[in-house]
């Protein structure tokens, strides 16, 4: 019965090709924009390496300054305020401080080639898993002696000296400054801000005064805890340490505000800024947003199945008629029509993504965003998926509920009254 009902249903989707056509693109483009969505937000915020511990992590990329005459400072930390208030927490395991990357000029033979520079201390290869592709990271002694050691990526190698192997020892120039390279790793997709760059040095072969007073400034910190347990802990430490650093400008400064947010809530907090208070998070709001923009845009494959079951089903009152005739129950009707709808969805959703996959390597291979590499997100595309399914069904039980409850000869004259 079900293979009869399945042919059935192609048949009915043939007759009407453009109808079909209108559901089919609705259904799978719907479907399209919220995989490549949820594939870019896990690429920017799950945990992909070498951020694969983010359940033990904490950061702090943000500081907020309250003016007295009512005006309003972000901007990131300053290393003084990382390394004397930061580092010293009792509760966290390790404290990885580092700088903000900036593209630096580097040139091979006459060709300038611009590369992300970072400024990182020796915790920062602790706290994070990168894959090493040859070489070592560089440890205390090098930071300590401000020694011009680089780990550099894949693809800077390749830039640089041509190749990607054999590359450890060698002296590459960034920024008119030499560096020996002691490490390659793999590529760092630009998205992960935290761990990205082309080039890693020791913090000390920094131009910048690293032991000037100020709170802002152009550095970050990454707070490793023992536990997932802990994080509480951590962040209440970190709030009563906040509260304890003094003002450099008492006068004109009100107060300062700083969190050790997860990965997600550290983002959520800088996004929502301008519609919610520093003090929340924002991540309630955002995914407030997020979640009415996803139901919006499910609606419209919703809506338009409504439309064309109504006036597909509306069309085939004589079938149902000599259906009837022969015995077929309303309860039999009412499945026909479900199973229909059911398939119509699913080639929808396979439709979807096949063109998710095909969208999602056409961006990573554009390059648009630096070293990406997307991956299909299948609890996304399930529940997308069962969404979709759950308004086709809804979309087709009335009308088909309304046909089988018609008399034969009604329904045979066309009726649907």
């Amino acid at each position: 019965m079900l293979l009869s009902y399945l042919k059935i249903a192609w048949k009915v989707l043939l007759r009407r090709k453009f109808f079909t056509f209108i559901s089919l693109f609705g259904i799978s483009f719907t479907l399209m924009v919220l995989l490549v969505v949820a594939a870019m937000f896990d690429h920017l915020v799950g945990a992909h390496a070498p951020e694969t511990r983010l359940n033990k992590m904490l950061f702090v990329n943000f500081m907020h300054v309250k003016w007295t005459g009512g005006g309003n400072m972000n901007s990131p930390p300053s290393y003084y305020l990382l390394d004397k208030y930061v580092r010293p927490l009792k509760t966290p395991e390790k404290v990885a401080v580092y700088s903000n990357f900036h593209s630096t000029p580097s040139y091979v033979g006459n060709n300038r080639i611009d590369l992300d520079l970072k400024y990182t201390d020796d915790v920062f290869w602790q706290v994070l898993d990168f894959a090493f592709h040859e070489g070592k990271p560089f440890g205390e002694s090098e930071v300590k002696s401000a020694a011009r050691v680089a780990v550099i990526n894949r693809a800077t190698a390749r830039k640089y000296f041509g190749t990607d192997q054999g590359v450890v020892g060698r002296t590459i120039e960034v920024n008119q400054t030499n560096y020996r390279v002691q490490g390659v790793v793999e590529d760092v997709p630009a998205m992960r801000f935290s761990s990205y760059a082309d080039v890693w040095v020791p913090l000390t072969t920094s131009p910048n005064d690293l032991q000037r007073v100020q709170l802002h400034g152009d550095y970050a910190a990454i707070i490793q805890v023992k536990s997932e347990a802990d994080i509480p802990a951590v962040q209440a430490e970190f709030d009563q340490m906040v509260k304890r650093v003094p003002l450099p400008d008492p006068k004109n400064m009100k107060y300062m505000e700083m969190h050790a947010d997860p990965l997600l809530a550290s983002f959520s907090r800088q996004l929502m800024n301008p519609f919610t208070n520093y003090s929340s998070d924002g991540q309630a709001v955002l995914f407030s947003i997020l979640s009415c923009i996803a139901l919006l845009f499910m609606l419209l494959p919703a809506l338009n199945l409504v439309n064309i079951n109504v006036s597909r089903i509306m069309e085939r009152s004589s079938e149902i008629g000599v259906r009837k005739a022969f015995g077929a129950t309303s309860r039999t009707l009412i499945g026909q029509f479900l199973i229909e709808n059911i398939f119509l969805t699913a080639i929808g959703g396979l439709l979807g993504l096949i063109l998710a996959y095909v969208a999602l390597q056409l961006i990573g291979g554009s390059q648009i965003l630096a070293y990406a590499h997307f991956e299909l997100n299948w609890r996304i595309f399930s529940c997308a998926l069962l969404v979709t399914l759950i308004f086709g069904v809804l979309s087709g039980v009335y009308p088909a509920f309304k046909m089988s409850r018609l008399q034969p000869v009604q329904a045979l004259k066309g009726g649907s009254k």
